[in-house]
């Protein structure tokens, strides 16, 4: 045998690189890496780029600097598993970044996150790219990316992953996904509440917490409740809050079980298991301050629903909620005031509370925390709104003080719900003068300074409430609140403007508020808010009428109208039609005006330095009243001799001593002058031509103080009206004691008529010359405005006011009424004669037009042919 020879082995191929191996350093170095084409660099990079990035955030921005983000983003998609898996890894930490989240974002790499996914991928790549996914989705326009590129279905599967990481990472982004609405409808298509409530079960108490806050969040949905109903999560719920160890879960499961009790389905269930009772005793019972603040928060948001409310009252809910008024924490205490408020639409809920919450509310009334005084203050106005039992409650527990001190609060919601309360006390007398002697209007006044618009209806429907009295009101006037409430009627809110306009319809039915609301200028507003179609209301319209009864001159002008009840008094003024929002200037400013060719100004004014004539004749007196004065016995003769209209004259001689006691018919309001007293006396009837000279004599006297030419070192006063004086004079002491109001009507008719220039047949109507007396006497005044008095020949508008003006003065009822052309008439309500007597209920009275013009003391039926020739012919 030969000798064996070694055979030596071959060189390597010249164009084969050489295996290196080489230690870096530095990550910029590895970083270059990503770039290289062999895959077991690319993974060893990524290994070692992944253990850098899990040292902290620092790392992660200087891998975001050193330009690591981009390569690695082509590796998620590359064809090697481990490199594939260690780029996933890489993603899943550097993405809690948020400079890194945001170019994630630029360079959208969602879809191949997501396809990481896949079932046939590994748990790793599962439990990393779910992470990757979880940091995303806490921003919006990732959850945008995750939902549209179809990330949720792959999530929802992964919540049945063996591994915990996987599962507590995917319920992690599905919860931050359904913050969303659209997600929150897809994910009941996928069917995706058994999964979650599969977590439940897990013995890692991360994985329950969030899938407890998922589920709270989605069953706001009533599909979703259903559905959860449907696989008896309710039943899950109940055993969580049962189970002690699981305490730190109890809080979530409240708020999910909250959401639950919405739905009607749900409660009946629970009510018929016994959960609702253990939840009720649960509350109860705890003392953990965040389980009951939840749980009392879910029987509030249950409880907006009637028959929730219904089940919780047989349940005896009250007592839970009243036991949980007296807890230490503050966040209690206004969870269980907002259940109470919840409940008092309750009856038997509200009468229960009454019997034993109301104090407790009201010493919560008192706390140093603003958020519990506003929550036991609306429980109060919840508990006292419809209840006067409630009301008078609160008021003998001290709780007025209470409330005027709220209206002080720093949170405007303590302030609407106090002002509500007194509100509704004010509506029981004895309650409302508590509140006022409380000093009420002067604590309203910041309240209805206050910019909420709340705050300010509530504070001006307080008003409203309170200033019922004529104390009230003047303690509002003289603390400034009529300015505020002035300013609420230009609010653009429409309760505010509503309740303003009550309040100001209020506060104007006593003289001196009613002026200072003018003064304000309340009433142009009232009459700007009523000319819009969209801002006016019944209430601005009835504030804007209660202030024109305290100026009948602006309100007769405006509407034509002043019923009965509008009693014409010394200084009214008839300027004639003017438009609505049209300003009527003051008298004295018209009667400081050159006489021009506009319409007489009619003047009603009584008030006279002259006394009433003595009992004995004297010239001077005669000549101070310009007329002789007429006895009321002739009146009556006239009343009685209806068919000899023109037949009757005014002698000498006042009626007898008995006639003189003769007593007011009862009902009637009587308005007496100062200038009709008592006096008896008898005085002399003068010739025609020497009635004539005394007139004229009077005409001359009355003329310089008509015209207003007073010094300047004196006040200004109106003309006076001698002449009206004895109208008033005459019909006071002769025609105020007939005790048939119709033949006091009758009466008063002629002689008006016979002062104004007798009886004027309709056909010789257009002769009677009454235009140039008045421009005589307007020429002769030196001014536009003429009183009443002086005018002799007047046709219906002349006639119809000194009428209603005379009326007035004895208590004969009646409204003026303008019509077109000149025409202007009086009103009056009688009983029907023929039902006196009657056994039972009377017909109402009818309505009857005063003739003054043709057949003067006749009445005119209204709604009848003569009715309308008399107004329109």
């Amino acid at each position: 045998m030969g000798k064996k020879i070694k055979k030596e082995s071959e060189p390597p191929p010249k164009d084969v690189f050489d295996p290196l191996t080489i230690e870096s350093k530095k990550a910029a170095t590895v970083v270059l890496m990503l770039n290289s084409p062999e895959e077991e660099i690319l993974a060893k990079a990524c290994e070692a780029i992944y253990r850098f990035a899990l040292k902290g955030e620092e790392n992660k921005a200087t891998l975001l600097e050193l330009g690591a983000v981009e390569p690695l983003t082509k590796l998620l998609n590359h064809e090697d598993k481990i490199v594939r898996r260690n780029a996933t890894m890489i993603f899943g930490i550097l993405a809690s970044n948020n400079d890194v989240k945001k170019l994630l974002r630029e360079l959208d790499v969602m879809t191949s996150v997501i396809a990481q996914l896949a079932a046939e991928e590994e748990v790793v790549i599962h439990e990393f790219a779910s992470l990757c996914l979880a940091n995303m989705s806490a921003e919006y326009t990732s959850k945008v990316q995750i939902f549209e590129q179809g990330g949720l279905e792959p999530l929802i599967r992964l919540l049945s992953s063996p591994d915990p990481d996987v599962k507590k990472n995917s319920i992690e982004c599905i919860y931050n996904l359904v913050q969303d609405f659209q997600c929150r409808a897809t994910l009941q298509e996928l069917n995706a509440i058994p999964p979650i409530l599969d977590l439940l079960k897990s013995e890692y108490p991360i994985i329950q917490l969030l899938a407890l806050k998922t589920l709270g969040v989605i069953t706001n949905d009533k599909e979703c409740r259903a559905m959860l109903r449907d696989s008896q999560g309710v039943d899950h719920l109940i055993k969580i809050l049962e189970t002690k160890e699981l305490s730190d879960l109890h809080i979530e499961a409240l708020s999910v079980l909250a959401n639950c009790l919405e739905d009607m389905d749900t409660m009946v269930m629970i009510q018929q298991t016994g959960g609702l009772k253990k939840l009720l005793s649960f509350a109860e019972n705890s003392t953990i301050p965040d389980i009951q603040k939840n749980a009392a928060r879910a029987i509030t948001k249950a409880a907006y629903d009637p028959e929730n409310r219904k089940l919780f009252h047989e349940q005896e809910v009250e007592k839970c909620l009243v036991t949980l008024l007296g807890s230490e924490n503050d966040g209690t205490k206004i969870a269980a005031s907002q259940a109470i408020s919840a409940m008092c639409e309750n009856s038997g809920s509200k009468e229960f509370f009454g019997n034993q919450g109301i104090p407790q509310l009201i010493q919560l009334l008192k706390s140093n925390n603003e958020e519990v005084r506003e929550a036991s203050a609306l429980a109060l106005a919840n508990l006292t709104t419809c209840n006067p039992a409630n009301a008078s409650a609160a008021a003998e527990g001290d709780g007025i003080d209470a409330l005027i001190n709220a209206l002080s609060s720093k949170r405007d919601g303590a302030i609407a719900n106090a002002a509500m309360v007194l509100t509704n006390m004010a509506v029981q007398e004895p309650l409302r003068l508590s509140i006022q002697s409380h000093d009420v209007m002067h604590a309203l006044l910041s309240p209805l300074h206050s910019a909420n618009t709340v705050v300010q209806s509530k504070a001006a429907l307080t008003v409203a409430a309170t200033a019922c009295d004529v104390e009230a009101r003047t303690e509002l006037r003289n603390s400034g609140g009529l300015e505020p409430l002035v300013e609420l009627l230009r609010s653009k809110n429409d309760e505010v403007r509503r309740h303003a306009s009550w309040a100001m319809m209020v506060c104007a039915s006593d003289e001196p508020t009613a002026a200072e609301l003018c003064r304000l200028g309340a009433l142009d507003i009232l009459e700007e808010i009523n000319l819009s179609v969209s801002r006016k209301n019944k209430f601005s319209e009835a504030a804007r009428n209660k202030l024109l009864n305290h100026h009948l001159s602006l309100k007769y002008s405006q509407t034509g109208y002043l019923s009965s009840s509008n009693i014409i008094t010394d200084g009214v003024y008839d300027y004639g039609r003017i438009n609505p929002g049209t300003k009527l200037l003051p008298l004295k400013d018209l009667c400081l005006q050159e006489p021009s060719d506009q319409r007489a100004i009619l003047l009603v004014n009584s008030k006279s330095d002259v006394s009433p004539p003595p009992s004995t004749e004297d010239k001077s007196s005669d000549i101070g009243y310009g007329r002789s004065i007429s006895s009321s016995s002739s009146l009556r003769r006239a009343s009685k001799e209806k068919t000899k209209e023109n037949s009757y004259h005014f002698s000498a001689g006042f009626g007898s001593p008995t006639e003189e006691k003769s007593e007011p018919t009862s009902g009637r309001n009587t308005a007496l002058s100062k200038s009709a007293t008592k006096e008896k006396g008898s005085r002399k009837g003068r010739g025609k031509k020497e009635e004539e000279k005394v007139k004229e004599e009077e005409e001359v006297a009355v003329a310089p103080k008509v015209t207003g030419e007073e010094s300047p070192d004196k006040e200004w006063l109106p003309p006076s009206d001698p002449d009206f004086c004895v109208y008033v004079y005459e019909v006071t002491r002769s025609i105020l004691p007939i005790t048939s109001i119709k033949e006091q009507i009758e009466v008063l008719a002629k002689y008006v008529a016979e002062k104004m220039g007798g009886k004027i047949p309709k056909e010789k109507l257009h002769d009677f010359s009454w235009e140039l007396h008045i421009s005589e006497l307007k020429f002769q005044l030196k001014s536009n405005v003429v009183p009443i008095g002086l005018i002799k020949k007047g046709i219906f508008y002349h006639r119809a006011l000194l009428f209603k003006a005379l009326a007035d003065r004895i208590g004969i009822g009646c409204s003026l009424v303008r019509g077109e052309y000149g025409r202007a008439w009086n009103e009056v309500k009688l009983m029907n004669e023929s039902r006196k007597g009657v056994i039972g209920a009377l017909p109402p009275p009818e309505t009857y037009i005063v003739d003054l013009m043709f057949h003067p003391g006749a009445l005119i039926k209204l709604r009848s042919r003569e009715a309308d020739l008399y107004r329109f012919l």
